[in-house]
């Protein structure tokens, strides 16, 4: 059980890395996870990507700069606190980030075509009871919505 677990979980992750190599001549994995990260949860500060990207603010203020000069978000004040900045998608940020789901979701379908039917049921509940065990709902749109804390 356990094996079998990990070798999906693998399988998954090569699913996921490739994604993201359809993007690498624009973007960095952590510029990725940036705009990532933004198309979750919306509006960003500096200090949550920090945060989330588990980096000093000053690394976090780079890579948000290079995403910032490649039209991938934008950076605006905050209305409540002018000392702060909040980051968003801007068209192009969100375009990109939906190729990498795309990608990852006709991936995904690539491997399900390889199943029968009964196969592909059976799997889509198994994967779902495994989801709802270890405290999550399993993804309507591709996205990855773990973090990283405990």
């Amino acid at each position: 059980m356990i094996d079998a677990a990990l070798t999906a979980a693998n399988v998954m992750m090569r699913v996921a890395a490739r994604s993201v190599l359809e993007v690498e001549d624009r973007v960095t994995t952590p510029q990725l996870r940036v705009l990532m990260l933004i198309a979750l949860n919306g509006l960003q500060s500096l200090g949550s990507v920090a945060a989330e990207l588990g980096v000093h603010a000053s690394n976090a203020t780079r890579t948000c700069e290079k995403l910032v000069q490649a039209g991938l978000i934008a950076r605006s004040d905050d209305p409540a606190d002018r000392r702060f900045i909040q980051l968003e998608l801007t068209s192009d940020g969100a375009g990109l980030v939906e190729q990498v789901l795309r990608h990852r979701r006709e991936a995904m379908a690539d491997v399900f075509a390889a199943m029968s039917p009964g196969e592909q049921s059976a799997v889509t509940a198994s994967l779902e009871i495994f989801a709802r065990a270890a405290g999550d709902e399993p993804s309507r749109d591709g996205r990855f919505t773990f973090t990283l804390e405990p």
